[in-house]
């Protein structure tokens, strides 16, 4: 047991299972940064669940323009009633790699939790429950981005249990382009799933230089590393186009 509680130690001090609160995971610090670099920003919050997030930008930026992505039916009827907010534009769609329709999976027993994924085996191998299962849109980033008349994304956010990569690759327009700012995700275990590793997100994103979030700072990944970077547990990952001065 001692063995195991020094394993955990070492792994949050690198910023990795540090996820109790946003004060713990780096989030709330990562915001404040944020926050201090752009007034007016535009934001993609895609997997919103209830709110929370897009409530932290617009504590921190009331002037913030955020899009709201939540496609589980339960979670985005409490989204709506949350953000009655003309600057939140709150959709019922999910965001992938291509525009049509998907399974999302939840707890059979407790349907409309922030374990919601597109892919049944989060739900049952990584979380050991049964499922149940609603028919969602899918829509993309640079389409979402097209119809709403959107040059530019101060800071796309992506927590979708293991389906952050598909959503970079329905952006991807938009960053080659270079009209995506700052881009903030998760990888966790959840890509054990989706068969995503570390690497493709290192490839996808070379405009980038890529952070893990401390509690009050950062870890700048400097070099892919595959036993520095491949640890398939909570951690929030910031990417800053090259050049630019956040951290």
């Amino acid at each position: 047991m001692q063995r195991f509680n020094a394993y955990y130690r070492a792994l949050s001090a690198f910023g990795i299972l540090n996820f109790a609160t946003p004060e713990e995971s780096g989030e709330a610090w990562f915001l404040d940064r944020f926050a201090a670099s752009v007034k007016v920003p535009v934001v993609f919050d895609v997997g919103a669940n209830v709110g929370a997030y897009t409530r932290d930008v617009l504590r921190r930026c009331p002037l913030a323009h955020v899009f709201a992505f939540e496609p589980h039916p339960r979670n985005f009827a409490r989204l709506s009633d949350f953000l009655a907010n003309p600057q939140v534009e709150a959709l019922n769609v999910a965001l992938g790699d291509r525009a049509g329709e998907l399974e999302i999976f939840d707890y059979r027993d407790m349907d409309g939790t922030s374990h919601a994924s597109l892919y049944r085996e989060v739900i049952e191998t990584i979380h050991h429950a049964p499922s149940v299962s609603h028919r969602v849109g899918v829509r993309t980033v640079a389409d979402i981005a097209e119809e709403y008349e959107v040059r530019y994304i101060d800071l796309l956010k992506i927590d979708t249990e293991g389906h952050e990569y598909a959503v970079l690759e329905g952006a991807e327009p938009l960053i080659r382009d270079g009209r995506v700012d700052v881009i903030h995700f998760e990888f966790n275990e959840m890509n054990v799933i989706s068969r995503r590793f570390f690497k493709d997100f290192w490839d996808f994103l070379p405009e980038y230089d890529f952070f893990r979030l401390l509690p009050e700072g950062v870890l700048p990944l400097v070099q892919y590393v595959p036993s520095h970077c491949e640890i398939f547990a909570y951690q929030n990952i910031v990417c800053t186009r090259k050049g630019r001065p956040l951290f």
